[in-house]
């Protein structure tokens, strides 16, 4: 750690020596990181008062979600923001590019270096080749990164951090963690799923011209879907076969710790400020509780965040929960009924009246919350709460509800009152220490980022005529709008000295900064070399569209290899999925590998 004292610098009041220690204080243990999603500065900074150590945001252009673009200057004021805290702003550069794109993306990304963006998150390899910044990048999980072979690859072409594919069990984890022990491994641990392997789905592109590796994926995993057999049979009738609940890990967290990873990523760019805040608040509880337990364990950035509300997963979107593949495979990954948010089931319906419906329920309900249930076609169907007393609630139109149907709140009427606010505050504890010296007194800032300052004051020493110990810290506590928080101050004299209130308030002034000093990690050299990227999307008949973890077989009971011979010869191959339209999309089970490929239709 560099320290620099500065010569005497004599300036009104009386200040005769100036020692800044502004370089972060090293600390002993494994660093973890909390990243978390941005969409815009709003949410950025919502991430960052609650608890984030590292934010991601998409640039202007070129990163895989094209609807959550953000301006430079946006940017620029995020990262000072951020870098407050010692925390991290990751911009996403990570589309494949148009040979035409590739000078824009080399302008961009030194744009980006200029306005303090700390990494970049790439897909594409042919960035490698172009002249960067001296900025570290992130290997995005649109690479496929999936095998040791892959990850000890890319750590030797220079990524600082690879995003480890979603699909990955722990052992698996374990495993690239081991044979590439010095690369940072970032995890997902909640958040909407993918059914295909992260850069390796190409439906979008196909069906609606809009590529999911150029950030304008159509979500044709959300769509309806009927499955038929060889016959044409129907198996399955309409029914959201693709749709995969959301990752729920955070009871998982240590388990993953142990694994290996290290930074700990949120989906979201495309959620609102409330995800942002009450996810990432919730992971960030769930991992201080961890690293107050095992002190070997350290976070990655500084201050404490303090809420108004307890987090509640529960409470934010969600398609219902899934741990993925982090145990192997389970039974409780896609959700058919709908793609849509349910929210927190509430009750169930009691009675049915002319106006209103009695709902037999635990729950406070509010004017304006949002109500959902699944009708006799098992579709799912909302209406609003017009007016609630107690358990009648009266909607603003009478919905088609039967006694014994279950309730799901959608929107939570207080909740997003309580939301809407200032829901954190983060700090970084600070400490100063006075004490007298022979012309003087001498008052000594330190922060748990390392930050310290020690100033001189030249005064005479005159007695106090009563106990002045609570009047000094009150004066010296007092930091405003400054990023720290005095958390102790010491006091060492020899008797009670008298020093002025005005007096102590300006020492506290000059000694506590106004906000810390942080540098900019700096990327390593580079191999220029070429890499393939994940392969490109064919559309021609018969040709993978999807290669998928997850299996239909599998999630409706038909596994082969599970369960031996399907008694009956239930589902018989090949087996399509059949969209509104009557495209009819091939079904390829790779048993060995535990596969799932959707195919191309074939030409007529």
């Amino acid at each position: 750690m560099k320290s620099t004292e500065a010569s005497p610098c004599p300036s009104k009041g009386g200040v005769n020596r100036c020692v800044v220690t502004p370089s972060p204080l090293e600390r002993i243990g494994v660093r973890l990181e909390l990243l978390s999603p941005a969409r815009n500065l709003e949410c950025g900074i919502a991430a960052i008062d609650h608890g984030a150590d590292a934010v991601y945001i998409g640039a202007a252009r070129f990163g895989a979600r094209a609807a959550a673009g953000n301006s430079t200057d946006d940017i620029r004021q995020l990262c000072d923001y951020a870098h407050l805290f010692g925390a991290k702003i990751y911009a996403t550069l990570n589309t494949l590019l148009h040979e035409d794109e590739r000078e824009q993306a080399r302008l961009l990304a030194w744009e980006l270096y200029h306005a303090g963006v700390d990494a970049l998150i790439t897909q594409d390899p042919s960035l490698l080749e172009l002249d960067l910044p001296p900025i570290p990048l992130h290997a995005s999980t649109q690479m496929d990164n999936r095998t040791e072979e892959k990850v000890r690859m890319l750590n030797e072409l220079g990524f600082r951090q690879i995003v480890l594919a979603r699909e990955l069990s722990l052992e698996q984890i374990r495993s690239i963690h081991k044979a590439v022990p010095e690369v940072t491994l970032e995890a997902f641990v909640h958040g909407a799923l993918c059914v295909s392997y992260s850069g390796r789905c190409y439906a979008s592109e196909y069906c609606f011209g809009r590529s999911a590796n150029r950030g304008e994926c159509a979500q044709f995993c959300r769509l309806p879907f009927s499955l038929e057999d060889v016959e044409g049979n129907t198996l399955i009738k309409d029914k959201y076969l693709l749709s995969l609940r959301d990752m729920n890990r955070i009871n998982r967290l240590e388990e993953m710790i142990d694994a290996g990873v290290r930074s700990f990523k949120i989906e979201g760019r495309l959620k609102d400020v409330d995800y942002v805040k009450n996810v990432t608040a919730a992971y960030r509880q769930a991992l201080d509780a961890i690293m107050e337990r095992r002190p070997e364990f350290v976070r990655s950035s500084y201050g404490a965040s303090t809420y108004t509300f307890q987090p509640d997963l529960s409470r934010s979107f969600s398609r219902g929960s899934t741990e993925y593949f982090l145990h192997g495979r389970t039974n409780d990954l896609a959700e058919p009924n709908t793609p849509k948010s349910r929210g927190l089931e509430v009750g169930h319906v009691k009675e049915v009246r002319r106006d209103c419906i009695i709902v037999s329920s635990t729950e406070t309900f509010s004017n304006g919350d949002g109500l959902c249930f699944f009708d006799g076609e098992g579709k799912l169907q909302g209406f609003r709460v017009n007016r609630a007393e107690g358990n009648y609630l009266y909607p603003a139109s009478m919905p088609n509800t039967r006694k014994g149907d279950k309730l799901w709140r959608s929107f939570d009427k207080q909740w997003d009152d309580l939301m809407s606010g200032k829901t954190a505050e983060r700090r970084i504890s600070a400490r100063f220490l006075l004490e007298e010296t022979e012309q003087g007194f001498r008052l000594t800032f330190t922060a748990e980022d390392g930050t310290k300052r020690s100033e001189d004051f030249a005064l005479e020493h005159q007695v106090a005529r009563t106990d002045q110990t609570s009047s000094i810290k009150e004066v010296l506590s007092k930091l405003g709008d400054t990023p720290y928080i005095c958390k102790e101050v010491e006091i060492r004299f020899s008797q009670p000295w008298f020093i002025p209130r005005s007096m102590l308030a300006e020492w506290r002034r000059k000694a506590a900064p106004s906000k810390p000093s942080r540098g900019k990690a700096l990327n390593p050299h580079f191999t220029k070399t070429q890499i393939s990227p994940s392969p490109s999307g064919e559309t021609e008949g018969g040709r993978p569209l999807m290669l998928c973890r997850f299996c239909l077989r599998h999630a409706w009971g038909q596994c082969k290899k599970e369960n031996g011979r399907i008694r009956n010869e239930e589902w018989k191959d090949p087996l399509y999925l059949v969209l509104g339209d009557g495209r009819r999309f091939p079904l390829e089970f790779d048993c060995k590998k535990c596969e799932m490929k959707v195919l191309a239709p074939e030409r007529a």
